[in-house]
């Protein structure tokens, strides 16, 4: 019972919780470089862009209308972990690798945002309309995406950590297509 409601509601604690990080940003991120802060950025950002997104069941409706043709081709459950733990978990992560390991690991986050944006115009372009979570996609995540590439960059990141992000990026929106695929296979198209 409390794990359907989780799976329900994710999104307004997440649309909250990001409007009280960036909030709190100026005060947690005083000693930190600007790469790291930008990394930072990145999980509030995306919750917003989450709330567009994912309010009253707006993205799965979507795909279950327009890709699962009425079918449920994705569940609560699916969405919630691709979200909380695929999106706010990996965000978490980078960061701490970034302040830990090494910066250039940071653009793991990075490309979860940039990637997510090639995900949202190619829908539209393919659909010819908009998909929940577009106008987000278009405008605050190229600004604060591109500004943690530049910041990282700055801060002396690789061609491999480059890669890494890239890679760990496109793998979990894959994921994503894969799970989709494989479920509407169950339901038999």
């Amino acid at each position: 019972m409390v794990l359907q409601r989780l799976f329900r509601l994710w999104v307004y604690g997440g649309f909250l919780a990001g409007i009280l990080l960036l909030a709190l940003t100026p005060l947690l991120a005083q000693g930190w470089s600007p790469a790291l802060t930008a990394v930072w950025l990145l999980l509030p950002i995306y919750m917003l862009h989450q709330f567009e997104e994912h309010d009253n069941d707006r993205f799965r409706a979507f795909v279950n209308q327009h890709i699962g043709h009425g079918r449920e081709a994705l569940t609560l459950p699916v969405v919630f972990i691709v979200n909380v733990p695929g999106v706010w978990g990996v965000i978490a992560l980078a960061t701490y690798l970034a302040a830990w390991v090494r910066p250039g690991l940071g653009l793991i986050a990075s490309y979860l945002v940039l990637v997510n944006i090639l995900a949202h115009i190619g829908s539209a372009v393919q659909l010819r309309r908009y998909n929940p979570g577009l106008y987000t996609a278009l405008t605050l995540f190229p600004l604060f995406g591109g500004w943690s590439v530049i910041a990282l960059n700055r801060e002396g990141a690789s061609f491999g950590d480059h890669l890494i992000g890239l890679v760990v990026a496109v793998a979990i929106h894959a994921a994503i297509v894969v799970s989709v695929k494989r479920r509407l296979a169950t339901l038999g198209g």
